[in-house]
């Protein structure tokens, strides 16, 4: 029950990082966008390309996550929700404090899960 329960974290993890990747890749400009992210459409447009990198690399912190699942490897999952970890915590320390609770919190929370599973 609590390795499913830890993958069901990883899972909701590497599927919020999906939704990142949408929002800063294909809607970062648009009404979604501006609004998850709080920037003015001026703002939006002239930082469009670095917002779709940045969804990019997020994608790849998705993609790790549920590589390890598939694969059952909890060295994987670690790594990315660390990844995630720090991620989180530099974006909450420099981009926005909410970064802390929508990323850092919830990876640190599944890693917790993982090695209560054991």
């Amino acid at each position: 029950m609590a390795q499913l329960l830890a993958h069901a974290a990883v899972f909701v993890i590497g599927a919020l990082h999906v939704y990142i990747l949408v929002l800063e890749m294909f809607l970062w400009n648009k009404p979604a966008g501006l609004t998850a992210f709080g920037q003015t459409q001026a703002m939006a447009d002239a930082t469009r390309v670095l917002a779709a990198n940045q969804g990019l690399y997020n994608g790849f912190l998705a993609a790790g996550l549920f590589w390890g699942l598939y694969t059952g490897s909890r060295e994987f999952m670690v790594f990315f929700l660390l990844c995630v970890l720090v991620a989180g915590v530099y974006g909450g320390l420099t981009a926005a404090r909410k970064i802390l609770f929508i990323q850092a919190v919830p990876a640190l929370v599944a890693l917790g899960l993982l090695w209560a599973a054991g």
